[in-house]
């Protein structure tokens, strides 16, 4: 069995996966032709991708291709319609880097209430504002909307139930169960987006979330609420966020996830979002901490070894 890693990964992983198969090849920074090329020249059974597109012209240079693992929680950057049709597996990695989301999303929240970078940023220029910088709303006591409760909208409500917050959720799934506490409840959508304070977004980039949040939909926030996105980009319609960022409608945004995103290493970005001084924006590191890529690395290795040993693909999606 032939194993290509064609994305940054853990060296741990990349150990435990040496024993698992007889060849295991990782050349980080692949894409688009170079990598449906070195698709069919080592012809892998198993190809392990983290923000690498996997498109068509990929799958179909893969002869031998059984599986395709997506060493994270998403996989809008695969085809599977394209993988179905072939008789590829593709399978993720849910909820391993839930943690290391709810907690950029807390602290997004806390740098938008307490300015924070606006602080760094000032005090480095060597200017003391402190009359300006001491407006803080707090958090305690303000209401959260969590469109999404999985994995890691249920980490995010815990943390900010520990906050003293009052917690409103919403999900597409009826039978879902949010945590055992007072100050958190489920709700409608609608109602969500009036009522809070703070609403932040977890749900998948599908054509049912496409641009979710819209210009009427913002509409009915309160003119001093926040929203923050650390889910898919198209879950945003973009320019009507940024017309009601502008027009003070909407007081300010917390985003890690930006439409036309460059590549994990391109030096520069093209987003108006980058232009607004009340965006504070994140360069898509919401899964980036060394505890939830050992966490992702690890089952990785399990849904290999599971396929290894039984032919079944654990995660699988399609």
């Amino acid at each position: 069995m032939k194993i290509l890693i064609a994305d940054k990964f853990e060296d741990s992983g990349v150990s435990e996966l040496k024993k698992l198969a007889a060849e295991v090849v990782c050349e980080p920074g692949l894409k688009d032709a170079a990598l449906a090329q070195r698709v069919a020249e080592f012809d892998p059974a198993i190809l392990i991708v983290r923000s690498t597109k996997v498109n068509a012209e990929t799958l179909k240079a893969g002869k031998q291709l059984k599986v395709v693992i997506r060493a994270g929680s998403g996989y809008d950057t695969i085809d599977v319609k394209a993988a179905t049709e072939r008789g590829v597996k593709v399978a993720n990695c849910p909820g391993m880097n839930a943690v290391a989301v709810a907690e950029l999303v807390l602290g997004l929240m806390i740098a938008i209430d307490r300015r924070i970078a606006d602080n760094v940023a000032d005090l480095r220029a060597h200017q003391w504002n402190k009359k300006e910088y001491s407006k803080a709303r707090g958090l305690k006591g303000s209401t959260l909307g969590i469109v999404g409760l999985g994995r890691i909208g249920t980490e995010v409500a815990k943390r900010a139930l520990a906050f003293d917050m009052r917690v409103l959720w919403y999900d597409v799934i009826p039978t879902l169960t949010g945590p055992d506490h007072p100050n958190c409840r489920r709700t409608d959508l609608d109602h969500l987006f009036r009522e809070s304070d703070v609403v932040t977004l977890h749900v998948p980039g599908t054509g049912d979330t496409k641009h979710l949040v819209n210009a009427q939909r913002l509409a009915t926030m309160k003119p001093n609420a926040v929203i923050i996105n650390t889910s898919r980009a198209s879950v945003i319609d973009e320019p009507a966020l940024i017309a009601a960022l502008k027009e003070g409608r909407v007081r300010a945004a917390g985003v890690d996830v930006y439409e036309n995103e460059p590549a994990a290493d391109a030096k520069t970005i093209e987003s108006p979002l980058a232009d607004m001084p009340n965006v504070y924006g994140t360069h898509h590191i919401g899964a980036s901490t060394d505890q939830a890529q050992a966490a992702v690395a690890e089952e990785t290795v399990r849904i290999v070894r599971e396929f290894k040993n039984t032919g079944a693909v654990v995660n699988c999606v399609n």
